[in-house]
């Protein structure tokens, strides 16, 4: 398949208005065109999100029709040359869902600095595999690596491990040589985060600092959000790090921050968002995902998606993630 013969229309999962996830249906829409600048993939596989859930809902800034930040799939046409028919690349970010249309659908027009190249370890992998790697372990090494400047034998707090996001950073820190403390709200998933290598599995609620009785972490994953966050800043040591990374608590503000008052003195802290990826100070080049596809492909971690949903079931993953029960990625296989 190629910029010359691939169809010129395709199904897409369109928001026809915000609400419920009954609101997302599927109709027939153009299929993009070759760009300068852009590379049209034509869409396996791609990862459900909460982002997609507030676009749906009207609560984001900004989002299209077609939403949908991240997929996995093969080129069929980049004017530019920078990637060939046929190879196998992940999308992500770059206006995806927010500003273009997404990966919603069986073809995309995806930013080339937002697309990259899979490398040979897909031959060992489904694209439903693929599909759970890109914006949650990409999002997850920024944050470590970059914000945290997390190093081996270092004591790392993740609130919200159970999510996506959260196993690929507990996957990647443990894999660095961290010791990780991480945080759920169910026990009864205790057992799953020990299975990931974690050394300490704590219940996720409100002044966990106070549970943990002056303990202090040389990094501190935020998750959970807005709702924890100064929560968050009494459990990062003198010279330690803490980056606000997710929002599973909700996006309701803080009501009132006064770091005078709440904020240890010589605490670093930052925050990331993936939307930044392919930007000059965020180049999607600079995270390894060649090395994390790779290391999935060898067993090194488990990456597997928790749910894989058929394109037609879209609703049905939006309905789980409604009601928090993903417990993992989840993915829709477009084929």
């Amino acid at each position: 398949m190629d910029g010359k013969t691939y169809p010129s229309t395709m199904k897409a999962i369109i928001i026809e208005h915000f609400g419920g996830p009954d609101s997302l249906v599927i109709k027939d829409v153009p299929t993009p065109e070759p760009e300068d600048g852009y590379v049209v993939i034509q869409i396996k596989a791609f990862g459900v999100n909460h982002a997609e859930m507030h676009m749906r809902r009207g609560e984001w800034a900004e989002s299209m029709p077609i939403i949908g930040i991240e997929c996995v799939g093969l080129v069929v046409a980049c004017p530019g040359g920078e990637f060939a028919p046929g190879m196998s690349v992940a999308a992500l970010m770059g206006g995806l869902g927010r500003t273009i249309n997404g990966s919603y659908a069986q073809f995309t027009r995806a930013p080339v600095s937002n697309v990259v190249a899979l490398g040979d370890a897909v031959a060992a992998l489904s694209w439903a595999q693929l599909a759970a790697i890109p914006e949650s372990y990409a999002t997850a090494w920024t944050c470590l690596f970059r914000n945290l400047e997390l190093r081996a034998g270092q004591t790392l707090l993740i609130r919200g491990a159970t999510s996506a996001f959260g196993k690929a950073a507990v996957n990647l820190a443990v894999q660095a040589g961290a010791q990780v403390s991480a945080t759920t709200r169910k026990q009864e998933r205790f057992d799953d985060l020990k299975g990931l290598g974690v050394k300490e599995a704590l219940l996720e609620g409100p002044n966990l600092s106070a549970r943990l009785d002056g303990r202090k972490f040389d990094a501190v994953l935020e998750l959970v959000g807005n709702s924890t966050l100064l929560d968050s800043l009494m459990l990062v040591r003198r010279g330690g790090r803490l980056c606000l990374a997710g929002f599973l608590g909700g996006l309701a503000p803080i009501a009132d921050f006064n770091p005078l008052l709440q904020m240890a003195s010589g605490v670093h802290f930052s925050f990331f968002g993936s939307f930044v990826f392919g930007t000059p100070e965020f180049p999607l080049s600079d995270v390894p995902l060649h090395s994390i596809v790779k290391m999935v492909a060898e067993k090194k971690f488990g990456a597997e998606p928790a749910r894989v949903f058929k394109f037609e079931k879209i609703s049905d993953a939006h309905q789980v993630m409604e009601a928090n029960e993903a417990n993992g990625k989840m993915v829709v296989c477009v084929d």
